[in-house]
């Protein structure tokens, strides 16, 4: 059992197996949508190591003050986990299991503010939770309707402070090595603002579809060359 030095008692034990888990219903529709957008580009990319975890509404735990809290994050970045993935099915422990997270993410749908809650009491609330006992280095609030994106990451005084978006109106995730922001199209039949990621040089991580019409279009632009060699295609 691994513990760490802070105001409040934490440690990191594992989940009993009779703990019963919140099953919260997602508070949108589109939430998953997101979430699952956002890990596909990162693993065709090749930008999601062998050994990491992203999840999506998954429980996140720690002790504090000898009681269990579970937090389920719409979208979360693990950077690497050190027990076999089926030990973590049910929920993650870190420290224990692996590292901590590097990013979480929630997305607004609800108006009751429970993302910024600082509330110490049991259960603490989610800002809390994520800033001073699993100390995420980068806690992102997104607004699913509006297109409002907000990036904190965790200072030298272990709070959250808001980070300016660059000149692309992008935030540099340094944990990650890509840039996140905000883009407008169509997947899966929803036409509206989505979280997209870029690398380092401002090439956007394509979806998979994305990458199919990419092949397309090459391969259609060879064989228009071949034909006007004079040559056809299909020999």
């Amino acid at each position: 059992m691994v513990t760490t030095p802070t105001r409040f008692a934490i440690t990191w034990e594992p989940l009993p197996d009779d703990f019963v888990l919140p099953n919260d219903p997602v508070d949108n529709i589109n939430q998953p949508l997101l979430a699952a957008a956002l890990s596909e580009s990162l693993q065709l990319s090749g930008k999601l190591p062998a050994n990491a975890l992203t999840t999506t509404n998954y429980g996140i735990c720690a002790t504090v003050n000898q009681r269990i809290v579970v937090k389920a994050p719409d979208w979360a970045y693990i950077p690497a986990i050190r027990v076999p993935r089926a030990s973590v099915d049910r929920s993650y422990t870190p420290q224990l299991q692996g590292d901590s997270p590097a990013v979480v993410m929630e997305f607004l749908s609800a108006t009751d503010g429970g993302e910024y809650s600082v509330k110490p009491t049991y259960p603490p609330g989610k800002w809390l939770f994520y800033e001073q006992i699993l100390a995420v280095p980068i806690y992102v609030i997104f607004a699913l309707d509006t297109g409002a994106l907000e990036v904190y990451h965790l200072n030298e005084a272990g709070r959250y402070q808001l980070n300016p978006p660059d000149t692309n109106n992008r935030y540099w995730i340094a944990q990650m090595n890509l840039f996140l922001g905000v883009w407008q199209g169509t997947r899966e039949n929803r036409t509206g603002i989505w979280l997209r990621w870029w690398d380092d040089a401002g090439n956007l991580l394509l979806w998979g579809f994305e990458k199919a019409a990419q092949l397309q279009a090459r391969a259609d632009r060879l064989a228009a060359q071949l034909r006007a060699a004079g040559l056809e295609p299909e020999n």
